[in-house]
């Protein structure tokens, strides 16, 4: 029998640093995890980080999380999850070509979205009003609500019944860093930082012309005119003008032109379809359902499962912020009419 080769763990090290370029991070230079464990022989650091993603149970309710449209009834809209997916396979391609470390950017890209509430944006819009109008009264209390830090808590504190997934200091501060005034360190984070952009005004067009909200005819000609007529040629202009642009320079950034009209493209969808009539009929009552959740649990800990209940009553608003963020819309719509709604009589 022919014994077949096996790619260790210290192959695959030796691989990037034979491969890759000299500013790309290396997973045997990771500033490590909070608390240190034993070396896989096969995987490294970062693909280890990849894979706890991948298998929690944050990530799979993402298949279940709204992206732009509320419960659409198509197969083919974006969820959380493949929104998810999308930003993974762009960051990815964006990696390989300016030879930065593929398994770091995959990770970050994999783990970005967890901390994404019921409903989107609007759910996220919910919990925040409820936090900031509780920091007023008692400044304890986190002032407002953002994704990309709920994302971090889930990795670090939620995951695995509260010990975390113990990711590696360069995942963690991609997470961080994919949205908000935190740049990440580096430059595979910068590259999903990016990317989710790339990714969401495409694919919010596409959903937007398939639910009939807006036609390709309706989009602005000066964008298109620099990044193209359809989807797959506007994400080919960006991806390879960030791959062009970054390799001749220092960072990673899109030209001017490029950037302008992707930035013209993502103001005319917040114009005509993340607040247009049609796509955000339902935006109240998604909304609506999120603020009663949270104050009902928040009233009443005792209607939160045993797991998610706090350990001290300073952390009560907390557990209720983590439990109603994590639900997925279906659940929270079922919550809300187990809660709300007046069954029927069993007679």
């Amino acid at each position: 029998m022919q014994h077949r080769a096996v790619i260790t763990r210290e192959l695959i090290e030796a691989e990037e640093h034979r491969r890759l370029s000299p500013a790309a991070a290396f997973a045997d230079r990771s500033a490590g995890r909070a608390r240190p464990i034993a070396l896989d022989p096969y995987r490294t650091e970062f693909q280890r980080d990849r894979d706890r993603i991948i298998h929690c149970k944050a990530f799979r309710r993402l298949s279940h999380k709204t992206q732009v449209f509320l419960a659409p009834e198509g197969d083919h809209y974006r969820t959380r999850l493949t929104h998810t997916l999308e930003v993974s396979q762009i960051s990815r391609s964006i990696a390989r070509a300016l030879g930065l470390n593929e398994d770091l950017t995959e990770a970050i890209a994999l783990g970005h979205d967890l901390g994404h509430t019921p409903f989107g944006h609007t759910g996220e819009s919910a919990l925040d009003q409820v936090l900031t109008e509780l920091h007023e009264l008692d400044p304890a209390v986190p002032a407002g609500y953002r994704h990309n830090e709920q994302s971090l808590r889930i990795v670090d504190h939620l995951e695995y019944g509260g010990k975390g997934l113990n990711l590696t200091h360069e995942v963690r501060d991609g997470i961080l860093g994919h949205s908000g005034s935190h740049m990440p360190e580096t430059l595979e984070g910068r590259i999903v930082r990016i990317a989710d952009r790339i990714a969401y005004v495409n694919h919010d067009i596409d959903d937007a012309v398939r639910a009939g909200v807006l036609s390709e005819a309706e989009l602005p000609r000066e964008p298109l005119a620099v990044l193209g007529a359809h989807h797959g040629a506007r994400i080919t202009t960006m991806v390879n003008d960030m791959i062009d642009t970054s390799a001749a320079s220092d960072d990673i950034r899109m030209s001017a032109r490029v950037w302008d009209a992707m930035m013209g493209l993502r103001e005319y969808l917040f114009q005509n379809v993340y607040f247009s009539e049609r796509a955000k009929a339902e935006e109240p009552k998604a909304h609506a359902v999120v603020v009663a959740l949270f104050r009902h649990y928040l009233g009443d800990l005792g209607e939160l499962p045993v797991a998610d209940q706090p350990s001290e009553p300073a952390m009560a608003v907390q557990a209720v912020v983590d439990y109603v963020a994590g639900m997925t819309d279906r659940f929270a719509i079922r919550e809300y009419e187990r809660i709300f709604v007046p069954q029927k009589w069993l007679l």
